[in-house]
């Protein structure tokens, strides 16, 4: 009876197959809310199926389910990842902070249009301020993820500026949605008011936001006493 015949050596492409099996497995989640921003913002929410998610990224649907089980989590995984996963840096960029607060306003708000603003993940706001009330859990999810953060955020920024006697008293709540309009407004120009912008007419997204900064510091700075007119 022959003996059976040896099993061949692997490969010298063996090992290199098996990392590029191992580098594809790491790179699906990635893979997989990188789709699933791009078809959310282009989308929405409701519109999307997880199996375009899947097929965009290039894996069965049964794959996407094993890292996200259901749409709702792989939407919340998305704004981690783009947006909310930002607060840990703002925050301890924050405190690292030296110059003065009128800086660090004008910073703050540069800082969140190249981070955010002018990324693909600039339409996940438009899609909450969308579907919001159909979906009342990603609204909660929303605002316990990014709109709280975001306005303690900037509130702590405004408080800086006032104790430090940069800037006068504010009814900080109020102030917070004063900083945060521009920025929801050039949100709403990029995805949809530009097509109505005309062509002659553009708006530059760092030219407004210095503008703004300009307009909402002048009423936030100490004034000096004026002399009394009798």
């Amino acid at each position: 009876m022959a003996s059976p015949a040896p099993t061949p050596p692997p490969s010298a492409d063996a090992a290199p197959d098996r990392q590029r099996r191992t580098r594809r497995k790491e790179a699906r989640p990635g893979e997989l809310l990188e789709a699933a921003l791009t078809l959310f913002v282009e989308k929405g929410f409701a519109a999307t199926r997880v199996e375009e998610v899947a097929a965009l990224a290039g894996v069965s649907k049964g794959t996407l389910f094993l890292y996200f089980p259901s749409k709702e989590e792989l939407f919340k995984a998305v704004v981690r990842e783009t947006i909310a996963g930002r607060f840990t840096e703002w925050n301890e960029e924050f405190e690292r902070f030296g110059g003065d607060s009128v800086d660090l306003v004008r910073y703050c708000m540069h800082s969140w249009w190249e981070r955010v603003g002018q990324t693909q993940a600039s339409g996940i706001t438009k899609l909450v301020m969308s579907e919001a009330g159909m979906f009342p859990e990603i609204a909660a999810f929303y605002q316990q993820e990014v709109i709280r953060p975001g306005h303690d955020l900037i509130r702590r920024i405004l408080q800086r500026g006032i104790d430090r006697g940069e800037f006068r008293s504010l009814h900080l709540d109020y102030a917070v949605y004063s900083l945060i309009a521009p920025m929801i407004f050039l949100l709403m120009w990029k995805h949809s008011m530009s097509a109505c912008t005309p062509s002659s007419a553009p708006i530059d997204p760092v030219s407004f936001i210095d503008t703004q900064v300009d307009l909402l510091l002048s009423g936030m700075l100490v004034r000096s006493a004026q002399p009394s007119l009798r």
